[in-house]
């Protein structure tokens, strides 16, 4: 079967058009669909003032200011109500941020316990928020479906104002505002992340309200923007582009105390940080706290303003990281167990147990949609005994898709391409690989079937610092702006080795013109590939191309995708 395919080379006019480029560099931004030299320029140096929309555009955005400049004229409570997630901690942390600079201290966070309360804002939380005296609710990166819990909101006197960038749904709940680009048709761009969301509606309110916050003062808060909309892996163009692009330079130079000293903790120099190191480093542990313990314990490393409170968190969160490494490790060797006593792997995994947590079943799913190379499906039970699960796909086939072809298997379901959640009923989960299977198999007899798209061919002599310089031009990569991926032909490396503590990884080395270059993949050892490699035996690669920093030194590799 056919696995990958080539990019169409660019034509003779847009290459004419792109001529202040290298020629790969010229290659690249037609990959992308970028033929004019205004188009590339926009892409590579985007600038902050003239490539945001005004935030008033959004749905509700009007109405959402005037209620909040109100309720700090009167000095009203304020609850942030955030989801658990390194979208939904980034934005209330950016609550934080705007409440400080304006002197108002009446307000305070409330994040739903991942395990307890599962995602959404959800009625139980009421009453704690009402307790606390909250005239005013608003949700970050939640919301929009939630109808009933605004209902009971409104009932106990307290207005409601979403913040959220999810799927809405034909009912909306009936909240003051609703701010959300997915809403409506006024905003020119409906792929905000929920920080993203937040952000633009705090222009919004310093747009109106004319405070004296000091000229600029919000660009720093793009830390926490870039750091969500990377994590939570909305599209990278239009907005998104820009505000990933100012948030890694602020990130690069951010004052908060808890992020500088997990990236010493981590030893990150923030310099030269990249979107991997949000993807890599700080995104599993922000994310650990909800899964492991309490999803406070991230959002008080990101708002602290004292060092040693920021290393005793950032302890904490490592501890919590390294405990939920070893959970998952466990729950994958079970799932590995499970799969060598299949006859034949299906062609969407699926299986769980009432053990595992849902929050961490995420993680499994993404080991083995990886390894296996298929839709993956796993399942835990929540503290309420809900079974709940979270799926991934193999980059082919929609995760929503398939759910949406067996929609009578689920209690709830949701997501994106490539991942997803869902519950099921307790009558349904036996039947549920069978039911999935067959959805998969109708939607892949009706889609194509190539994996991977190259973007050039190039040679070993090629891989120069000069070409890392034309790549980084394209970052940050993600979602709808992924790494560059090239293809070497006919190589032959002089060595291969598995490396690492428990030699989990492989390594290949070759000689080229300016000396060796490494080529490397984490967790995939030498025969998981199409075709094993072999000391002097030639092989095709495709790859991507980094510059790594790692404990000080500065290196360009290889990073391998496929071998064969």
């Amino acid at each position: 079967m056919v696995f990958y395919r080539m990019h169409e080379m660019i034509d003779e006019e847009t290459s004419k058009e792109l001529n202040a480029y290298s020629l790969v560099l010229q290659q690249l931004l037609y990959n992308r669909g970028l033929k004019t030299r205004a188009e590339a320029e926009a892409f590579i140096s985007p600038t902050y003032e003239d490539s945001l929309h005004n935030p008033l555009l959004l749905n509700d955005a009007e109405k959402a200011v005037q209620r909040i400049l109100k309720a700090l004229d009167a000095g009203e409570r304020i609850c942030i109500y955030s989801d658990y997630d390194c979208d939904g901690i980034p934005g209330a942390v950016l609550w934080h941020d705007f409440f400080k600079a304006v002197n108002h201290s009446n307000f305070f966070s409330y994040i739903p316990h991942r395990h307890y309360e599962g995602f959404g804002f959800n009625e139980q939380s009421l009453t704690k928020i009402q307790e606390q005296a909250a005239n005013l609710i608003i949700t970050v990166d939640c919301g929009t479906s939630d109808v009933n819990t605004v209902v009971k909101a409104n009932q106990l006197g307290i207005d409601v104002i979403i913040t959220d960038h999810h799927e809405p749904e034909a009912e909306l709940p009936p909240a003051l505002a609703i701010v959300n680009p997915k809403i409506g048709d006024s905003y020119p761009f409906e792929h905000l992340c929920g920080a993203g969301v937040v952000y633009k509606l705090l222009l919004a309110l310093l747009q109106e309200g004319g405070f004296d916050i000091g000229k600029g003062q919000e660009k720093w808060w793009l830390d926490m923007v870039g750091l969500a909309t990377v994590a939570d892996m909305v599209p990278l163009h239009g907005e998104n582009r820009v505000l990933a692009h100012y948030g890694l330079t602020v990130l690069r130079k951010t004052r908060r105390h808890g992020l500088r000293k997990l990236l010493q903790k981590q030893k990150v120099n923030p310099f030269y940080m990249t979107e991997d190191d949000i993807g890599f480093t700080i995104g599993p542990r922000i994310n650990a706290a909800s899964r492991m313990d309490v999803p406070e314990i991230a959002l008080e490393l990101l708002v602290t303003d004292g060092d040693e409170e920021a290393g005793l968190k950032v302890e904490r969160l490592e501890k919590l990281n390294n405990e939920r490494k070893g959970v998952v490790a466990s729950m994958v060797r079970e799932a590995h167990g499970k799969i060598k006593s299949m006859t034949d792997i299906p062609p969407v995994i699926v299986m769980g147990n009432p053990s595992w947590r849902p929050s961490l079943v995420g993680l499994v799913a993404s080991k083995l949609a990886e390894e296996y190379n298929r839709p993956s499906f796993v399942w835990g039970r929540d503290g309420n005994g809900v079974i709940k699960g979270s799926c991934r796909s193999n980059g082919k086939l929609s995760v929503v898709d398939i759910m949406r072809d067996s929609e009578d298997s689920f209690v709830e379901f949701g997501g994106h391409h490539m991942s997803g959640g869902f519950a099921v009923g307790e009558s349904k989960i036996h039947d549920l690989p069978k039911d999935l299977a067959n959805a998969v198999n109708q939607i892949a007899q009706e889609s194509e079937t190539i994996q991977i798209t190259v973007d050039a061919e190039m040679l070993l002599n090629d891989v120069t610092s000069a070409l890392v310089n034309d790549l980084n031009q394209l970052a940050p990569f993600g979602v709808g702006n992924i790494k560059p991926i090239f293809l070497f032909n006919n190589v032959i490396p002089i060595k291969v080795e598995a490396f690492g503590k428990n030699k989990e990884h492989t390594k290949l080395i070759f000689d080229t013109a300016s000396g060796p270059i490494e080529a490397i993949a984490f967790f995939k050892l030498p025969d998981t590939f199409r075709k094993a490699p072999r000391p002097d035996e030639s092989i095709n690669i495709i790859a991507n191309i980094e510059k790594s920093f790692f404990m000080g030194r500065t290196q360009i590799r290889l990073r391998i995708i496929e071998l064969f």
